[in-house]
């Protein structure tokens, strides 16, 4: 046995034996608890700041947006209950639903649309969308209960993006505290938050449809250690861990009758980003480098321990207009080598890598030191905390070379942002992106996505590493959890006890 294994058992025996067997059996039956990996540390408003963290507590929960997006990916109606769209395809007109109000008791309508869109669009906002909804040449009143969008540019994914995190619906006089009182529309409200521990959701019960939501209690557990982890589950702490950092113990729960367990799919991209703009990493020949001393198999096992799939680009296989590039800078250090010696490199070359706290950054961060100090790159691994890296990262660019996974689907977008973190800007790339968004036939639009696929693989804006999948660990009786994760979102309304 692993001492790893070693120590993850001997904790959990240790939980088990302070629990009555009684305790263990019991099931609430109205009430859930979910591990978490990481706590948010900017508050729990989703348009303000860019951790993902957030959504997974409040998106479909407290908050609500127009569409609603499923495991499969497909989108549904939610606060619209129907939309037209133009044959342009600029044109969007929603059909609100009826009846419903916030939290506070106030009406959500039409107006509330079109406050929440130019408030995520105006010079203050801090949403990571922001473009999505600067776009938006005009946002109209029609009546109460319809509301027109007209876009500036042709968005295909314009209804997946209404569904995500940046677009919920919030109420005007409450906006501006939604960090630590959000108000939604959702069937859930914030009865509190422990700081460090978790964060409890109840039920509200002048939800519009009140008697669909089966749960009356759900609490958010942030365990970021992955023994930990196992050890919450084992006890029964935690009834449900959604991306869970168990894959080392995952034959211990395939043989325990108390545990279900689901690996998802996913449209994530995890990627060694790198800084465009730091000497002299300015270099394309060194980056491409950089991506060339990485191994990426070697870091999918020792990062996740296998449960990924090799990407060489910023987008993932299944997604709409995938092509294969993980041969344009594959595995070769002595190419990694001669690529640096041709730029005028010498080494040792000492890069900082900083780490969020997420394990398969700790991990991955470890394996990739190693592989790039084999070609003379010295990896100045610095663990932090995820506000110092949405900070230093995120927000300053203070970083050479950073290891994390972007969650969304439809981000290519990214990459046409000026300032945007990684510091990449390329005329050709936006031209490119502008006709994928203008491209009327899906046939022109998948050959387009293919051409940018290859540009950000052949300009090595990162080294990109793999698309994850993640496992999700529970107990046998709860019904409702996501089999696939387009998105990271915890939907406790459509969760039951069987």
């Amino acid at each position: 046995m692993k001492r790893r294994d070693f120590a993850i058992n001997s904790v959990a025996a240790a939980s088990l034996a302070t629990l009555p067997l009684a305790s263990l059996a019991q099931k609430r039956k109205d009430a859930v608890v979910l591990g978490m990996t990481l706590e948010p540390t900017a508050g729990l408003d989703p348009t303000a700041s860019a951790a993902s963290a957030i959504a997974e507590i409040v998106l479909y929960n407290i908050f609500e947006t127009l569409t609603k997006i499923n495991s499969d990916g497909s989108v549904t109606p939610l606060l619209a209950e129907s939309w037209e769209v133009s044959p342009d395809l600029k044109t969007y007109t929603f059909k609100l639903r009826k009846g419903v109000k916030f939290q506070n008791g106030e009406p959500f309508n039409a107006s509330t649309v079109k406050f929440s869109f130019e408030r995520a669009a105006g010079e203050k906002s801090t949403n990571k969308d922001k473009r999505t909804f600067a776009s938006m040449e005009r946002v109209g009143v029609v009546d109460e209960h319809t509301v027109v969008v007209i876009n500036k540019e042709l968005n295909p994914d314009f209804l997946f993006l209404m569904g995500q995190a940046t677009a919920v619906i919030v109420e005007p006089k409450s906006a501006d505290t939604n960090a630590t009182k959000p108000v939604g529309t959702g069937p859930y409200k914030l009865d509190s938050w422990k700081q460090g521990a978790s964060v409890t959701l109840v039920k509200w019960p002048n939800f519009r449809n009140a008697a669909a939501i089966k749960m009356n209690k759900a609490t958010f557990r942030f365990i970021s250690d992955p023994a930990a982890q196992v050890a919450s589950l084992l006890s029964g702490d935690v009834d449900a861990f959604p991306r869970v950092a168990a894959a080392r113990s995952l034959e211990q729960f395939k043989r325990d009758p108390r545990f279900q367990i689901i690996i998802s799919g996913s449209r994530a991209k995890t990627i060694l980003a790198i800084n465009n703009k730091k000497k002299p990493l300015d270099d394309v020949r060194v980056r491409r480098a950089i991506a060339a001393a990485i191994d990426r198999k070697a870091v999918i096992e020792g990062a996740v321990d296998g449960f990924g799939v090799p990407i060489g680009s910023h987008y993932v296989p299944g997604a709409f207009g995938y092509v294969d590039t993980t041969g344009i800078n594959p595995y070769n250090p002595d190419k990694a080598r001669a690529l640096l010696s041709e730029a005028g490199v010498k080494t040792p070359l000492e890069l900082s890598v900083v780490l969020p706290p997420v394990p398969y950054a700790r991990q991955g961060g470890e394996v990739i030191a190693a592989q790039l100090a084999k070609v003379g790159i010295v990896a100045k691994l610095q663990n932090v905390e995820w506000a110092q890296w949405l900070s230093g990262v995120y927000g300053n660019k203070n970083y050479d070379l950073t290891i994390i996974s972007h969650v969304e689907p439809f981000d290519l977008g990214n990459f046409t942002k000026s300032g945007y973190y990684w510091n990449y800007e390329s005329p050709k790339f936006n031209e490119i992106y502008d006709k994928i968004n203008n491209a009327p036939r899906a046939a022109d639009r998948a050959k387009l996505l293919g051409d940018a696929q290859r540009m950000l693989a052949n300009d090595a804006v990162h080294a990109f590493l793999f698309q994850p999948q993640w496992i999700t660990v529970a107990q046998k009786g709860i019904r409702g959890l996501w089999k696939d994760m387009p998105l990271f979102v915890n939907d406790i309304g459509a969760l039951s006890w069987s």
